[in-house]
C-alpha cells in the first residue's frame, strides 16, 4: 500500500521542539533555514536522536553556524565515518536574511536560537528565532498566565458537561 503524500507545501512532521526556548526568551521572528547535515546525521534524525536544548548560532564571517546541538550517531553508522555528535552545522539562509540577522545580533543585543527542526519535502529545516532573554519575573508572570489558561479551560469544560 503507497504512502499518502503531503502536497499541501506546509511543513511535514516535527522531528525536536525546543521548548526551553520558549521558556528562556521572548522569541520575536522566527526564519525557516535548512541545514548542512551528513548522510548518517539524516538517518540519525529519522530516527529521532537530537538533542538541542543547550544550542544556539553563532556568526562567522558573514555565514550562521549551529553550534552546541547533538547529533548522537546510530550503532550501525559506517566505520568509515568518523562521526562527531557536537559538529558546529552550517545553516542555510538567503543573504539579505543573513544580513538582517547579523545586524539585529550586533547592533540590537538578539540571540539566535533554534525553536524547532522538521522534514519540508525531504529536507531538514530549522525554525531559527530572533530572541531576547527573559526576566525572572516574565517567567514567572507566564507561567502563571499558562496556571490560569489551564484553570479556565477546567472549569468551561466542568460547567459545559
Amino acid at each position: 500500500m503507497a504512502k499518502n503524500k503531503d502536497t499541501s507545501g506546509k511543513g511535514g512532521s516535527t522531528i525536536a521542539l525546543n521548548k526551553r526556548a520558549r521558556h528562556e526568551y521572548h522569541i520575536d521572528k522566527r526564519y525557516e533555514c535548512g541545514i548542512a547535515l551528513q548522510g548518517w546525521e539524516v538517518k540519525a534524525l529519522r530516527a529521532g536522536r537530537i538533542n538541542f536544548g543547550d544550542s544556539y548560532a553563532i556568526i562567522k564571517g558573514r555565514e550562521i553556524y549551529l553550534f552546541g546541538t547533538s547529533i548522537p550517531p546510530l550503532i550501525s553508522a559506517s566505520t568509515h565515518v568518523v562521526a562527531d555528535d557536537r559538529r558546529t552545522r552550517k545553516l542555510l539562509l538567503n543573504r539579505r536574511e543573513i544580513d538582517e540577522l547579523i545586524g539585529a545580533v550586533e547592533r540590537k543585543g538578539y540571540t539566535l536560537v533554534p525553536t524547532a527542526l522538521y522534514w519540508k519535502q525531504n529536507r531538514v529545516k530549522l525554525e531559527l528565532g530572533l530572541a531576547r532573554g527573559k526576566k525572572e519575573h516574565d517567567k514567572r508572570e507566564a507561567e502563571k498566565e499558562r496556571d490560569w489558561n489551564r484553570e479556565k479551560q477546567r472549569i468551561m469544560h466542568a460547567r459545559n458537561a
